[in-house]
């Protein structure tokens, strides 16, 4: 809502005709285009939706940031630190937890949703209007406001009428709600937008890192991408319906993007123009005005209206105060947004139309569009958003459930490479752009195929030793079984190694000897019979190693040598009688 109509209530309008100025004074700020006002054609009292507006449309701090530049020499002392500091610059001092929690908010978010691109400068412009950063750092090291910090009552008079939705938990009113705690949430948006920024288990609208996170989150709903323009304003307008709401955020934005620097806790420059009612009853911090004095300080008096005369402090003639014409108000420059390109009439898909994955994996296809203006043209410059939808684990990079892909010259989109997840299932990856139609896509999930059982046991089926002579073959046979659980496994993968460079081998289909064999698989019984083996000339005890998924077995080869056999012997000959007719030393044969 306007600072004029901040300052009028301040003088006391509470009646409900009042408030239907100040409802049409709220209508009237909606600048063509803006999201209408829940209070817009309402009478005075009538109930919004809860989730009109983060804050209720509760009231917020008008102050802007400093518009001019310090001329040199010029210093003012920051509060509370006693250092001279260029004027204006104190303005640019955030609470250092403050700051913090601002800044781990943007990280979280930009974790769970980077395509929103949520700047921490923002957080930081709209904690400033809400609540003058916790009051000026007023929290303690987990970031817990020091008191509650509690908007007007939201009863219908001069503002929103919300009846009670908490039971008085978050605001301490148990018959209208109130916006609460630094970022100035109504119960009803808290209830479904707080989170747990501090990891403490609670969602507290009164910590600091609880409201900063929420508020991002909340910011980023609807697929909105910060640095779209248009999305910037429509998330800022979803906190407060109030084209001057906007302006005032959007100008503190641009000074905080501009430099900002910590202070200590508790130290921050408190806005000065709090808007009606708001903040009532809480701890006073520097700066703060109709909130009290810090204690040994006075009180400061509001001015006196124009014409009127001002009582002596003791005895004397009241003196005239001077009509007076209020300053005038420097014009704000808003940060200038660059224009968008005209949207696309229409989506069409261009690819990837059935994506489909195995659990664990990745889709192979990428969801693509193109986008097309009435006449059939492709569109340059449309800003396409990818969501996820439905139950499922895909998610786009970095653990997205959505991100954004600009069309190019050809107004193609095409979505980035989409992790399957572990849940199988189908779901609908959604493609959106401003003023067309929603093209899907229906992608699937299937499960990972059941792992192959493995061995857990390898053993030969016969005792027999594995002989043979050094030049032949081996006559027995090595046969194994692969079992798991206890029973025969079938296809388990076998590889057999004879150990060392020499000794027995297999043949290969060429003939070539071959120590290594892979590529085994058991029969339907568990059992492999390992092709023949045969002995080189070389005697000894050898070692064939079985391996079956990782199992292993040993068995013992013994070449023996070849048996040596002697040489032949000759035995000569004797003779065993005289022969026959052999004539007689005297000529005369004998008888």
């Amino acid at each position: 809502m306007a600072a004029q109509f901040g300052r009028r209530l301040r003088k006391g309008a509470t009646t409900t005709a009042v408030a239907a100025i100040a409802v049409a004074a709220l209508s009237a700020s909606q600048a063509p285009g803006a999201p209408a006002s829940p209070y817009s054609g309402q009478a005075a009292g009538a109930q919004p939706a809860p989730e009109s507006a983060a804050s209720g449309n509760s009231p917020y701090y008008t102050d802007l940031p400093p518009l001019t530049t310090p001329r040199p020499g010029t210093s003012t002392g920051a509060p509370g630190t006693g250092a001279t500091t260029p004027a204006g610059e104190a303005e640019a001092g955030l609470p250092v937890t403050v700051l913090d929690a601002y800044k781990k908010a943007q990280a979280a978010v930009e974790a769970a949703d980077p395509s929103c691109r949520l700047p921490w400068q923002l957080l930081a412009a709209i904690g400033k209007v809400e609540s003058g950063h916790a009051r000026g750092g007023q929290v303690d090291a987990q970031g817990d406001s020091t008191g509650s910090i509690r908007g007007p009552v939201l009863n219908g008079i001069g503002f929103a009428n919300i009846p009670d939705t908490d039971d008085g938990e978050f605001d301490g009113d148990t018959a209208y709600d109130r916006a609460v705690g630094p970022m100035q949430f109504i119960p009803s948006t808290w209830a479904r937008n707080g989170k747990d920024g501090n990891g403490d288990g609670r969602k507290d609208p009164n910590n600091i890192y609880d409201a900063a996170l929420a508020a991002g989150h909340y910011l980023c709903a609807g697929s909105r991408d910060m640095t779209n323009p248009e999305d910037r304003d429509r998330a800022i307008l979803s906190y407060n319906r109030s084209r001057e709401y906007l302006r005032t955020v959007l100008s503190w934005f641009d000074y905080y993007n501009r430099g900002t620097h910590e202070v200590p806790d508790g130290t921050g420059v408190l806005p000065v123009t709090p808007e009606p009612d708001s903040h009532r009853g809480t701890p006073v911090g520097t700066g703060s005005a109709g909130q009290g004095t810090k204690p040994g300080t006075s009180t400061p008096t509001s001015p006196p209206a124009p014409g009127t005369t001002t009582p002596p402090a003791s005895g004397g003639k009241p003196t005239p105060t001077p009509p007076t014409s209020p300053p005038a108000t420097p014009p704000t420059t808003m940060p200038t947004t660059p224009t968008t390109p005209a949207g696309a009439a229409r989506l069409v898909v261009a690819g990837g139309q059935k994506p489909t994955a195995v659990a664990g994996g990745r889709f192979a296809a990428r969801p693509a569009v193109r986008a097309l203006s009435a006449t059939g043209k492709p569109v340059a410059g449309v800003r396409v958003v990818f969501t996820v939808v439905g139950a499922t684990e895909a998610r786009f990079p970095g653990n997205a459930l959505r991100t954004t892909v600009t069309t190019g010259k050809d107004g193609l989109a095409t979505a980035p490479v989409l992790a399957a997840g572990d849940r199988a299932g189908s779901f609908v990856i959604r493609a959106t752009a401003p003023g067309a139609p929603a093209a899907e896509f229906w992608a699937s999930v299937t499960a990972r195929p059941a792992p192959a059982p493995k061995a857990d046991t390898l053993v030969r089926t016969s005792d027999t030793e594995v002989e043979a002579e050094a030049g032949t073959a081996f006559a027995t046979a090595v046969e194994v079984k692969a079992t798991t659980d206890g029973r025969a496994l079938a296809g388990a993968r076998v590889s057999a190694v004879i150990v060392g460079a020499k000794g027995p081998y297999f043949k290969a289909e060429d003939g070539t000897a071959v120590r290594t064999l892979g590529a085994l698989t058991t029969g339907t019984d568990g059992t492999l019979t390992l092709p023949e083996l045969y002995a080189d000339d070389a005697p000894g005890t050898y070692v064939l190693r079985i391996v079956a998924d990782g199992v292993v077995l040993n068995v013992e080869l013994t070449v023996t040598a070849k048996p040596t056999t002697p040489p032949p012997t000759t035995t000569p000959t004797t003779p065993t009688q005289t022969p026959t007719g052999t004539a007689s030393p005297t000529g005369t044969a004998k008888p």
